[in-house]
């Protein structure tokens, strides 16, 4: 296993390389300069956070199991011992997370998955629309 590069906070604040847009997440540095047009939220999102811890906001939007295996790609290192918070991530914030337990393992949120809910409301519309 390739071992990973160290980093002080201050390395990845000061970091002005044009192929580098780094920032931490849970004692984890991740460079996601080549994520940028393929984020779901949208590149603003991370270039705002570009050099800076931004493990609460992550936590607040939660992320899937897919999103977690795919951020494996992008970590290139992780903050050296005396400068991490070893905070774990906030219960219940993502499916599937590496740290979770059992109990853990649900995204909070509306107990429908979003495309039963939409095609919930699309079957009303067409039934209405039918019907009238």
């Amino acid at each position: 296993m390739v071992e990973k590069q160290l980093f002080t906070r201050a390395e990845v604040a000061k970091t002005n390389d044009k192929d580098k847009v780094l920032f931490i997440l849970h004692d984890k540095v991740y460079n996601v300069r080549s994520f940028l047009n393929e984020h779901p939220g949208g590149e603003e999102v991370l270039l705002d956070h570009k050099g800076m811890d931004g493990s609460e906001d992550f936590d607040d939007v939660g992320h899937s199991k897919d999103a977690m295996e795919l951020m494996k790609k992008y970590q290139v290192g992780v903050l050296v011992e005396s400068e991490k918070t070893n905070k774990s991530p906030k219960k219940g914030w993502v499916a599937g997370y590496s740290n979770a337990t059992k109990t853990e393992k649900y995204v909070k949120g509306p107990g429908v998955p979003f495309y039963l809910l939409m095609g919930g409301i699309a079957l009303v519309v067409g039934l209405f629309f039918y019907a009238y």
